[in-house]
């Protein structure tokens, strides 16, 4: 049986060397600055943005929410609220939450965040920062920060010799998953749905990154034996065994016939999930600590 990667208790152990890193920048009269914008009222990011807030108190972290009205706000308001928090030098990170609504671009806002502030990884230049592998300008978008993370800590930081499959080619998770697994030194595969014979791709990997958003795509024979696998697939379906109506997560990949192959594999809920967040906070103090012009604590 494979031994399960317990996201949980690593992100704690990340969010533990956040306060700790923070403590310290702040002794020295510099405390990190986190910004969330929510515009509109959608459920699931209201619950996101607030647990995003939460953390950020937790960490000792100066946290501001700005809240607005989906309706009434426009694009050029949204523009100088985030031209104000990039001039903010009580501000290092800046997260504007996606969705947005349809009347707004969400790719000129993203683009306008100063690229020093963009923790969520997804401006243009930190783009380029990760695809030249200049990891220590970077600002990584955090699914596979933290996926990569669980990752080092199963296999090490140098994956020289293994060969890497990433199953998904997103911009959030697949390609800069697939950059950080190059930085490691893997030999890496990006394969996706018009791929020839995904299975047996996915068979020839020592690390499989799962990341298609399809509901236990990944079979069990699918996974090489002894392999890592990082299931970063979220997905709500139907559990008539709970009662009529209700439903239960299940990642990308079928957990029980790969936990019987895998050397080690991420559970879902409690695998990548809660990594996201604690890397979001890693970042926001590694943005501080290098407008501070101080060398960022190492997760």
């Amino acid at each position: 049986m494979a031994e399960i990667i317990d996201g949980r208790a690593i992100a704690e152990s990340v969010v533990v060397k956040v306060i700790e890193s923070t403590a310290a920048l702040v002794s020295s009269g510099i405390t990190p600055g986190l910004a969330v914008v929510l515009v509109g009222e959608d459920p699931a990011s209201q619950v996101y943005v607030n647990s995003k807030g939460r953390r950020a108190k937790e960490c000792g972290f100066h946290s501001v929410q700005h809240n607005l009205d989906a309706d009434t706000t426009t694009q050029d308001d949204l523009l100088k609220l985030v031209a104000e928090l990039n001039a903010d030098p009580a501000i290092h990170g800046i997260l504007v939450q996606l969705p947005l609504p349809d009347h707004i671009d969400a790719d000129a806002v993203i683009q306008a965040i100063s690229p020093d502030k963009d923790v969520d990884g997804f401006h243009y230049i930190n783009v380029g920062r990760l695809g030249t592998g200049a990891l220590d300008e970077a600002f990584v978008p955090c699914t596979p920060a933290g996926s990569m993370l669980m990752i080092e800590r199963v296999r090490g930081r140098d994956l020289s010799g293994l060969s890497a499959v990433v199953i998904g080619r997103s911009n959030i998770v697949g390609k800069p998953m697939a950059n950080l697994l190059l930085a490691a030194n893997a030999t890496v595969t990006i394969a996706h749905s018009r791929t020839a014979d995904l299975p047996a791709v996915a068979r020839g990997a020592d690390i499989l990154v799962a990341a298609v958003g399809r509901p236990e795509m990944v079979k069990g024979d699918w996974v090489k034996p002894g392999a890592t696998v990082i299931d970063v697939g979220i997905n709500r379906i139907p559990a008539p065994e709970k009662g009529e109506g209700k439903t239960r997560l299940v990642g990308d990949v079928a957990f029980e016939e790969a936990e019987k192959i895998a050397r080690a594999i991420t559970p879902v809920p409690g695998g990548v999930g809660p990594m996201t967040i604690a890397m979001l906070m890693a970042a926001t103090v590694t943005s501080a600590y290098r407008a501070a012009g101080k060398t960022p604590p190492r997760f």
